[in-house]
C-alpha cells in the first residue's frame, strides 16, 4: 500500500503551533489508513477490548490493587461547636420580607388597625410588654413583650442573621434559609374580597426567584427551609377558587422538597415540624432564665384550675362554650378570663397572672389543634389540660418531651361532653404528681423561649437553637444516608458501583491500543514502500507522520 502523496506546497505552509500540527497530522494519517484491511484489525482490536471489559464486569470479586472505597461526605469546617454543619440565608428581593415590614400598616386587614406594623418591631417581639409591676420580678420586666403569636417569621430571621452556625459560603452550607414572610404576605387577603392569586402572588414570586439559584439547581431545594409564621392550614388550599381559606404555597410544586417549619404541623408531612409559639418572655440572659424558674417554682396558687378564652358562637356545640360555663359553675376551683370582655390579644397582665394563680389550665382547640395559651400557661408553671390528641401528638417533637403524660393531663373532650367532671380528674394528682409535672415543666422551659439576639443564654439552648439543630440534623444525616447508602452497594454490589471506574480505565487503554496500532500500522507500511529509503532525508524529518511518530514513540 502506498502512503498518500504530498504536493511541495504541503511543506511550506505558514507556521503553525506543534498542537495543531499535531492535530492535521492525526486526521491526516486516520484518512489514509481506513483500508479494508486496515479496518478489520481496527474491529478485531476493539472486540478483544469490549470482551475484557464483559468479563471484567461479570466478575463479583475484584483485584485487591483497586483503590479503597471511601466515605466521601466531610461535614462543613465551622466552629466546633456547630455539630450539625451550616445555614446560608438568601438574600431575597425586598419585597418578599423588608418591603412587609416597612409598609406593615398595609398588612393589616383592618384598615383601622395598628396592630401588625406593632407586631412587627424589635425584631419581630412587638412593643415591650406593660402593666407588669407587682406580677413580674421587677429586674425581668425588661425581657417581656406583647409578642404576635404569628411574628415566628420575623423572629426566625432576625435570630438566623447573627447565628453562631450562619455561613456566607454557599459551598460550605448544610442548609440553605429562604427568609421569606410568607404569613405576613397573605395575611392581609385572607379575609373580604380577595382572590386566590392575591393569595399567592408573593410566593410565586418566591418560588420564581429561587428556582434559579445555583443552590437550588443541585439539589432541587431538598435541602432549603422556610418558617410559616402562621397555622400550616393557611397554606394548604386545595384549589384555585377565590372562596377558599388560604394560600396554596405548600402545594406549589417547587415545595415539594423544602422543609417548612410551622406553629403548627400536620402531621401527614414528613417535611414539616413544628416549633413553640413565641410567648412574651424574651431571656436576655441565663441568669433571666434561671430566675424565673426560681420564681414559678416557689409561686403559691389559689386556684385548683383556670381557662382564658371566649366562645365561639357560631360553632355548633362550641366547647369553649361549654369549658366557660363549667368554669363559672366551679368558680371556687377555677378561674376564668372572658377574652370576650378582657382584652386578651398577645398577652396581658390578667392573664399572666390567672396562670400564675393556678395550678391546672384548660386548653381546648384553637384556631387549629394547639393554642398560643398552651404556651403562656407552661410558662408561668401551670400544667396544661388537653382534650384533644391532635393538641399533643406528633406536635414539637424537638421542644417537648415525647411522653405528655409528664407534663400534661388529657380529658377526652367527648367524655366531658357525656358528663366527665374536669374537677374530679384532677383532684386524684397528688401534690407530688403535680409537683413532678410542674419541675418537668420548669426543667424543659427554655426549650420554648424566644430569647433575643444578642442574649448570652451560655450553653442553654432556646427554642430557635433547638429548631436549628433539628433542621441541620436533619439535612446532615440526609446527605450521610445518602452518602451511606452509596457506600453500602459499593460493598454488596462491587460490580455495579465500581463499574463506572473500570468502564473509564478500560476506555484509556482501548485508546492507547488504538493509537498504538494506527502507529504500528504506519510503520509497517511506511518501512515497507520505496518512501523507506529517503527516512532520513528532510522531506521525511519535516512530514507530519513523523513528526506524529515521534509525538506517540517519545511522549
Amino acid at each position: 500500500m502506498m502512503l498518500p502523496s504530498f504536493s511541495n506546497s504541503d511543506h511550506h505552509l505558514p507556521k503553525k503551533s506543534n498542537t495543531q500540527d499535531l492535530r492535521n497530522s492525526t486526521f491526516s494519517l486516520i484518512k489514509s489508513l481506513f483500508s479494508l484491511k486496515n479496518c478489520a484489525w481496527i474491529v478485531l482490536t476493539i472486540l478483544i477490548q469490549l470482551l475484557i471489559v464483559v468479563f471484567l464486569n461479570r466478575a463479583s470479586l475484584w483485584p485487591s490493587t483497586l483503590p479503597a472505597i471511601q466515605d466521601n461526605f466531610q461535614a462543613p469546617s465551622h466552629e466546633k461547636d456547630c455539630e450539625f454543619g451550616t445555614v446560608y440565608v438568601y438574600d431575597l428581593p425586598p419585597v418578599l420580607n423588608k418591603e412587609l415590614i416597612e409598609n406593615c400598616q398595609d398588612l393589616d386587614p383592618w384598615p383601622w388597625s395598628s396592630k401588625y406594623c406593632s407586631a412587627v418591631s424589635n425584631g419581630g417581639f412587638g412593643p415591650s410588654a406593660t402593666g407588669l409591676d407587682g406580677i413580674v420580678p421587677e429586674n425581668l420586666i425588661p425581657a417581656w413583650y406583647w409578642t404576635e403569636m404569628y411574628a415566628a417569621e420575623v423572629i426566625y430571621h432576625e435570630r438566623i442573621l447573627s447565628y453562631k452556625c450562619r455561613t456566607r459560603n454557599l459551598d460550605e452550607a448544610t442548609a440553605f434559609y429562604i427568609p421569606f414572610y410568607v404569613g405576613l404576605a397573605v395575611g392581609k387577603y385572607l379575609w373580604f374580597n380577595h382572590t386566590a392569586k392575591d393569595r399567592d402572588r408573593h410566593s410565586l414570586i418566591m418560588l420564581n426567584w429561587v428556582k434559579d439559584q445555583p443552590s437550588w439547581k443541585r439539589t432541587n431545594g431538598s435541602d432549603h427551609f422556610i418558617m410559616l409564621g402562621r397555622l400550616t392550614w393557611d397554606f394548604r388550599r386545595l384549589h384555585d377558587s377565590d372562596t377558599e381559606w388560604g394560600t396554596s404555597f405548600i402545594y406549589m410544586p417547587l415545595m415539594k422538597n423544602v422543609l417548612h417549619l410551622t406553629v403548627e404541623r400536620s402531621q401527614w408531612d414528613e417535611l414539616e415540624f413544628s416549633v413553640p409559639y413565641p410567648t412574651a418572655f424574651h431571656p436576655r440572659s441565663q441568669s433571666d432564665i434561671q430566675q424565673w424558674q426560681s420564681f414559678i417554682r416557689a409561686r403559691k396558687r389559689s386556684s385548683l384550675f383556670c381557662f382564658v378564652g371566649a366562645t365561639r358562637k357560631s360553632f355548633k356545640n362550641d366547647f369553649r362554650g361549654l369549658l366557660m360555663n363549667y368554669c363559672k359553675n366551679e368558680s371556687d376551683f377555677c378561674r376564668l378570663v372572658d377574652c370576650s370582655v378582657t382584652h386578651c390579644y398577645d398577652g396581658a397582665p390578667v392573664i399572666l397572672k390567672t396562670f400564675l394563680d393556678s395550678g391546672f389550665c384548660l386548653q381546648p382547640k384553637g384556631d387549629g389543634f394547639t393554642r398560643r395559651s398552651t404556651f403562656d400557661c407552661m410558662l408561668s408553671g401551670a400544667i396544661p389540660v388537653y382534650f384533644w390528641e391532635g393538641s399533643f401528638k406528633d406536635q414539637y417533637q424537638w421542644h417537648l418531651p415525647g411522653a405528655a403524660e409528664a407534663y400534661s393531663v388529657f380529658i377526652d373532650n367527648n367524655g366531658v361532653r357525656n358528663g366527665t367532671d374536669i374537677r374530679s380528674v384532677l383532684e386524684r394528682y397528688s401534690r407530688e404528681e403535680v409537683n413532678k409535672m410542674r419541675e418537668t415543666i420548669i426543667d424543659f422551659m427554655p426549650k420554648f423561649l424566644y430569647s433575643s439576639s444578642n442574649a448570652d443564654l451560655g450553653s442553654v439552648k432556646d427554642a430557635f437553637d433547638i429548631a436549628m439543630d433539628g433542621v441541620l440534623r436533619r439535612f446532615m444525616e440526609q446527605k450521610r444516608s445518602a452518602s451511606d447508602k452509596e457506600i453500602k452497594i459499593e460493598k454488596d454490589f462491587p460490580s455495579v458501583t465500581l463499574r463506572s471506574k473500570w468502564f473509564e480505565e478500560v476506555a484509556f487503554y482501548q485508546h492507547l491500543i488504538l493509537l498504538w496500532f494506527l502507529a504500528t500500522t504506519y510503520i509497517t507500511q511506511y518501512t515497507s514502500s520505496p518512501q523507506s529509503a529517503h527516512s532520513n532525508s528532510p522531506e521525511y524529518n519535516s512530514s507530519p507522520y513523523y513528526k506524529l511518530l515521534r509525538y506517540i514513540t517519545q511522549g
